[in-house]
């Protein structure tokens, strides 16, 4: 008899793969590697093919297959490229969960955050796309309800849904903090309804003819903060007369900064911030507190 023809006991199989009796037992009572034969005394006998088999389920084990799977493969119910197609993607999957959920910790660690902090960072962070994007979509949804798309500031709508179509593979705290903060920050009812007051003023395209040049006062004003000018000072004053007409009266001084402060508000300015870290745009310099200045300047000179 040949060595093809042989059959070997589950002890020889073993020494000749090198795996564990008990682990070519259980492979074999799963159906993957039957036995060829029993012996006339009930022992399990295998032909050389089975060591060719077993090297192959050792093969796709290793790289992560479940048995049933495995069965498949070898009953030729599947092609190994099939098999491992769709095995990429679970793990491609898989990977994505576990970079996420080290974002989580690593950022729980540097915020020392408490345990209801670390449940709510995670839940919010594994949403899905779909899921991340509904929920800025109903806020923007709700803020411009009735309001044109033509109308004056209308396409800011369009901006305010910019998510990312997923968080990066490898989220930093910083993104993760991003969306978590993002999250709370539309469903906040005070901050809802602070932007639909923008929105509504913004469609009506009602602009006060003594506003100044943007750019001029952001500059400006923004030299005296970091000069440390108070609004209210003389210093204040004259650098307010650079921008506006020192002709110009109090009750239009007091209008125009009503007008100025609708558009104001650092945390509108955080959700364009908190956007642009998940979005990877880059940072730019907060616009807001040099216009709060300009606006309490405006006061101070009525």
């Amino acid at each position: 008899m040949s060595d093809r023809d042989a059959l070997f006991p589950i002890g020889e199989l073993a020494r000749r793969t090198g795996l564990p009796v008990r682990t070519i037992r259980f492979w074999s009572d799963a159906g993957v590697v039957p036995p060829t034969d029993r012996s006339p005394t009930g022992y399990r006998l295998y032909d050389t093919e089975a060591v060719a088999r077993l090297d192959l389920v050792r093969t796709l084990r290793e790289l992560g297959l479940d048995l049933p799977t495995v069965r498949k493969v070898l009953l030729r119910q599947a092609t190994v490229a099939d098999v491992a197609a769709a095995h990429v993607r679970a793990l491609d999957a898989e990977i994505r969960t576990l970079r996420l959920r080290r974002a989580v910790l690593r950022s729980v660690a540097h915020r020392r955050s408490s345990t209801e902090e670390m449940r709510i960072m995670h839940e919010m962070a594994k949403l899905s796309a779909a899921e991340r994007q509904q929920l800025i979509d109903d806020f923007v949804d709700a803020t411009f309800a009735g309001i044109p798309d033509d109308a004056p500031g209308a396409r800011i709508a369009h901006g305010m849904r910019s998510l990312p179509a997923e968080l990066p593979d490898d989220p930093s705290p910083e993104q993760v903090d991003a969306w978590v903060e993002l999250a709370e920050l539309v469903g906040d009812r005070g901050f809802q309804e602070r932007v639909r007051e923008m929105a509504v003023t913004g469609a009506a395209g009602a602009e006060s003819e003594f506003t100044p040049d943007p750019a001029r006062v952001s500059a400006l004003a923004a030299q005296a903060l970091a000069d440390g000018v108070a609004p209210d000072s003389a210093r204040g004053r004259e650098l307010l007369g650079q921008v506006v007409d020192p002709a110009l009266a109090a009750d239009d001084r007091v209008r125009l900064a009503d007008s100025m402060d609708t558009f104001t508000d650092r945390r509108v300015e955080r959700y364009w911030q908190l956007l642009g870290v998940l979005n990877g745009w880059p940072a730019r310099e907060p616009q807001v507190p040099a216009w709060e200045w300009f606006i309490a300047a405006l006061r101070a000179s009525a």
